[in-house]
């Protein structure tokens, strides 16, 4: 079983700058597609960005040039560097790692709220 934990939300206006964290665990991260999702209020979840096992990523097109995904295999970890965020990017952001069709882990995902 793959356990996810996010962090780094929090309340920022308009234009700042969060970074999200997300912790999996197991020794075979570095072998993991791993994708940002998130979900407002009232509206489906959806994708942010993705990254693969070996660094390629892709973006939505509603973050594309002010988010970066990033991973770092020694720590376990993907990043989300989020800038010049609008109240739109206010969500829940979760991590997802898709072993396999239908077999797929979620964190329990962090607030990110952009309001001044």
């Amino acid at each position: 079983q793959v356990q996810l934990v996010e962090s780094g939300g929090g309340l920022v206006q308009p234009g700042g700058s969060l970074r999200l964290s997300c912790v999996v665990s197991g020794k075979s991260f570095s072998r993991y597609d791993i994708g940002w999702y998130r979900q407002a209020p009232g509206l489906s979840r959806e994708a942010v960005a993705a990254i693969t096992s070996g660094g390629s990523t892709n973006y939505a097109d509603s973050v594309k040039g002010r988010v970066t995904i990033s991973r770092d295999n020694a720590k376990n970890t993907v990043y989300l560097q989020m800038n010049s965020l609008k109240p739109e990017d206010t969500a829940v952001y979760y991590c997802n790692v898709q072993l396999a069709p239908g077999l797929g882990y979620w964190g329990r995902g962090t607030q990110v709220t952009v309001s001044s």
